[in-house]
């Protein structure tokens, strides 16, 4: 496997990614920090990746928040 030591998304899916900010800031929190509905109507790990698979906007909105206000863990 290639490393990548500049990616900080190197190895993480969407789903690792919604599942720790999920963890981290609640449905509210989320939704309070990224303006996307999937946080706020009728949230679920399941329905949120959905959503943000289907809607390349949502999801890009998603990846840039985490890669700038998240820690590598």
């Amino acid at each position: 496997m290639n490393q990548q030591p500049n990616n900080p998304l190197h190895g993480l899916t969407l789903e690792k990614i919604v599942t720790q900010l999920h963890e981290r800031y609640g449905w509210d929190g989320l939704y309070y920090r990224i303006k996307v509905n999937c946080f706020n109507n009728d949230p679920s790990i399941k329905s949120s990746l959905k959503f943000l698979r289907k809607t390349q906007w949502a999801r890009d909105k998603v990846v840039t928040w985490s890669t700038k206000f998240t820690q590598p863990s």
